[in-house]
């Protein structure tokens, strides 16, 4: 008998039978070797030529959290185009001075901004609040997921983040009368679908398109592919893999061929054009480790000033006993920060920041400060051993699925059904939402805790029947700790439970200064 083979692209393999041999053709899926290798460069000596394809009313993705990793070589370029005007900005913030969307803002090149944090950026905070600029805002989550998704093809999807709030309501006005707030909206917010599936609630997120993306990357070959560093992942990867133009700065252009496969966060099939980034890297929050020689120093706080501070250590501290050994945690700003020094002996926890890292350790020394490595409050941070760094997209798809084990945060009111507002004073304060309602999207799978002042600064109570406030998340808090007390949340049915007492003090104090009723454990105990 005789076999006969043919090696191409496809080749005949033979099947053995009783009485014949039948010839199946299978295809090979590899290349010949002789096949030469694209030498095509994407890399642009002008930074100017680069840009020169962008136009007025373009959709642009600007990548960057804080300033880390923000593409400022490519917008300082475009801002010498005049011509550029009424601009869509999709960024998570707003840039802050001269840097990120705040080089368009400041040139009145933008007209609307899609984004989850912009209010570090007081001039555009301002230009909002008087009808000069429109603005979508956007759970930081659903943000890149938005992005992510028109990436990949799909048109929408459906997400628990911002069911039953001012997102699903669409009652964050786009944009004010010229002249702002008390001139009535201009634009109202959009309205979102509602459907449930497996009895929660979920609303439908249109995917965002994006005409030109702007990045900055760590090492980029002359293929385009990407490599980025540390905390400069972010939005980065997704805006890169969505727009029509992607135009990479790269820290570092290297040869094709140099970089790891293994390594490449973006490959070259989604970027069209690299130009060598010339703009130093900067800093929002320089944060340092303190000083051994500090523990020592007199304090120079008013008295009013350190009292409060001890109080505000009182609440991280009864905080800290609800995190146990080998939990997967999210700390929020604010207070929640202050609860890694006060974990109980022999407690060890992973600390996860929605920017990107899961395994986060203190504030580096002067020396360790890393541009490239900062947490969600654009504070300088070091990483443990062991630790993994990670874009936006990865790291909420952690929080909404419910893989973190605890999240706290900080709130301006709570309410005893567990309702929490932490976002916006309609008409006075336009923060932004940040990743909060993304960490209180999956509260049965992630316990969500409250750490705060029992009472504004204004004395009135926090904790209450119902929120004023736009809603963060509808009945995701599980437990109450403020300086005063600790109260559990019954979720399902809308009740609040006094469980502990801070020392010093008394049930009559906590009833006087609590917005709504409350039972009162049984053995209600003291700290």
């Amino acid at each position: 008998m005789m076999l006969v083979a043919h090696v191409s692209r496809a080749t005949l393999v033979p099947v053995f039978k009783s009485r014949a041999t039948v010839f199946l053709r299978a295809r090979w899926y590899s290349t010949p070797t002789e096949l030469p290798l694209p030498t095509n460069s994407k890399v642009w000596k002008s930074v100017d030529e680069a840009v020169k394809d962008v136009k007025s009313g373009d959709v642009l993705l600007c990548g960057g959290f804080g300033l880390a990793g923000v593409p400022d070589t490519l917008l300082s370029a475009l801002v010498k185009r005049k011509d550029v005007t009424k601009l869509t900005g999709v960024s998570n913030n707003a840039g802050a001075g001269d840097s990120g969307l705040g080089k368009l803002f400041n040139s009145k090149q933008i007209d609307k901004i899609v984004a989850s944090y912009p209010g570090g950026n007081k001039a555009f905070e301002a230009l909002y609040l008087n009808g000069e600029v429109s603005l979508e805002l956007c759970p930081q989550g659903t943000l890149v997921e938005r992005l992510r998704a028109h990436a990949a093809g799909i048109p929408a999807f459906f997400t628990p983040t911002g069911a039953s709030t001012a997102v699903e309501e669409g009652s964050i006005p786009t944009r004010y009368n010229e002249g702002g707030f008390a001139n009535g909206v201009k634009i109202p917010g959009i309205k979102k679908e509602s459907r449930e599936f497996g009895g929660r609630k979920y609303i439908m997120e249109p995917a965002i398109a994006g005409d030109v993306a702007f990045v900055r990357a760590w090492k980029v070959d002359e293929a385009g592919n990407c490599v980025f560093r540390y905390t400069q992942q972010n939005f980065s990867t997704v805006m890169a893999k969505n727009a029509k133009l992607t135009i990479v700065e790269a820290d570092q252009i290297v040869p094709t061929g140099s970089l790891s496969p293994n390594a490449i966060h973006v490959p070259g099939i989604y970027v069209d054009r690299v130009v060598q980034s010339t703009a130093p890297k900067q800093i929002e929050h320089i944060k340092l480790a303190p000083s051994p020689s500090s523990s020592g120093e007199q304090s120079t706080l008013s008295a009013e000033k350190e009292f409060a501070q001890k109080m505000r250590h009182r609440t991280a501290q009864r905080a800290a006993k609800e995190l146990k050994d080998g939990f997967y945690v999210n700390l929020g700003i604010g207070i929640p920060t202050l609860i890694p020094a006060y974990l109980e002996p022999g407690v060890r926890v992973w600390l996860q920041s929605e920017n990107g890292i899961l395994g986060m350790g203190p504030y580096p020394t002067a020396e360790q400060v890393d541009p490239d490595l900062i947490n969600a409050g654009k504070e300088t941070v070091t990483l443990l051993p062991g630790a993994s760094v990670f874009d936006s997209s990865e790291s909420f798809a952690m929080i909404r699925g419910g893989h973190v084990d605890l999240s706290i945060l900080g709130a301006m009111q709570v309410s005893q059904a567990g309702d929490i507002a932490n976002f916006m004073i309609p008409g006075k304060l336009v923060k932004g939402i940040g990743g909060a309602m993304d960490l209180v999207s999956n509260p049965d799978k992630t316990k969500v805790i409250v750490v705060m002042e029992h009472c504004a600064k204004d004395g009135s109570p926090k904790i209450l029947k119902e929120c004023a406030l736009p809603l963060t998340g509808a009945r995701t808090v599980s437990q109450i700790i403020t300086e005063l007390a600790v109260f559990d949340v019954d979720r399902k049915n809308g009740h609040l439970e006094l469980v502990e007492l801070q020392e010093g003090v008394t049930l009559e104090e906590v009833k006087a200064k609590t917005g709504c009723d409350f039972k009162v454990r049984s053995d209600l105990s003291k700290l």
